[in-house]
């Protein structure tokens, strides 16, 4: 999977200039998210006191954001469009490479138009989408820690008190708390996917074959036993999404208040302005978000997990020749 792009003299380049060329990009992206969490004070501050500020002082902090904003959607655009184009190389020198030993192994290797076609694609969508986000969660992470934990300072926390870099640990620890209950909680999500696979090859598979010889294949009763399959496979899966949903969708709505509750005290007592108040809750929200990424795409995760445990089982059924030496 890594060594047919990142070990293959004829991608080397596209993999890694690409790969700097993205994260320079991610990192650029991220400075005009520490511009704009200052913006929030500054404009914060104007609405709160609105009678020590002039007309002229808001429209100039609203074309303040349009000069931090614009561009930064601007560079967001370009920089997802040859996110895709990037990771598009990488489905060709994966593909590529698999063929020219699948076309050599004598032996009939079950699914193989699925793991080649399918599983590629899928590898490089969650790959794309699941890479960018956890590039983008360290450097924000480099970005914003430090900011919020010199803010930390000017918060008095319910039962912590000014304590150093107070919010900082709050985020880090409601954020690996809820990652390790997440991990228990969807425990059992990747091998329910995994079998979710086979089941689904089987079917259409069977369908498959039917196309060019339906008195042998495609039988109802056979369709039926095989379909079968499919709902009770569905139905486990259902389930445990079911409860894996609840307990993330309640975490996600409890992180909206926690920063609220911390510094609301400081508010009421005028030891903090609403501009502080929301550059405060916009980096404690970086932060937590970005300690979160795994969390929040646990059900992605969990999808990659069982895509790469079905290529690496094609791999070696095909006897490539990086099947041990991967991660």
């Amino acid at each position: 999977m890594f060594s047919s792009f990142f070990a293959d003299k004829k991608w080397v380049a596209w993999a890694y200039f690409g790969l700097a060329a993205l994260l320079i990009s991610t990192y650029a992206q991220v400075q005009m998210i520490v511009l704009l969490n200052d913006w929030y004070k500054d404009f914060y501050d104007i609405l709160q006191n609105v009678k020590e500020h002039t007309i002229d002082e808001f429209w100039a902090t609203v074309i303040k954001f349009a000069k931090i904003a614009f561009p930064y959607v601007l560079l967001a655009t370009m920089t997802n469009y040859f996110t895709r184009v990037w990771t598009f190389k990488w489905r060709e020198a994966m593909t590529f490479s698999y063929l020219e030993y699948w076309r050599n192994t004598p032996k009939d290797v079950e699914g193989s138009s699925q793991r080649i076609q399918e599983d590629i694609y899928r590898f490089a969508k969650v790959v794309e989408n699941l890479g960018s986000q956890a590039a983008d969660a360290a450097m924000t992470l480099i970005a914003f820690i430090p900011i919020l934990w010199s803010l930390s300072a000017q918060v008095d926390i319910p039962l912590l008190g000014k304590s150093e870099g107070s919010l900082v640990w709050i985020a880090l620890i409601v954020s690996i708390g809820g990652l390790i209950i997440s991990w228990f909680v969807g425990i059992k999500l990747p091998g329910l996917e995994y079998n979710n696979q086979k089941v689904e090859a089987a079917f259409r598979k069977e369908l498959v074959y039917a196309e060019d010889d339906k008195a042998n294949f495609g039988a109802p009763e056979k369709l039926g036993e095989l379909f079968l399959d499919l709902k009770r496979n569905y139905a486990k899966l259902f389930l445990h999404y079911g409860y894996f949903d609840i307990w993330r969708y309640m975490f996600g709505q409890s992180m909206v208040i926690v920063p609220l509750i911390a510094m609301g005290p400081s508010v009421l007592a005028g030891a903090i302005t609403l501009g502080v108040m929301m550059q405060v809750v916009n980096a404690f929200s970086q932060v937590r978000d970005s300690l979160a990424v795994f969390m929040n795409n646990w059900t992605v995760i969990t999808e990659l997990r069982s895509i790469y445990k079905r290529l690496k089982e094609f791999e070696k059924n095909i006897g490539y020749k990086f099947a041990e030496s991967e991660l």
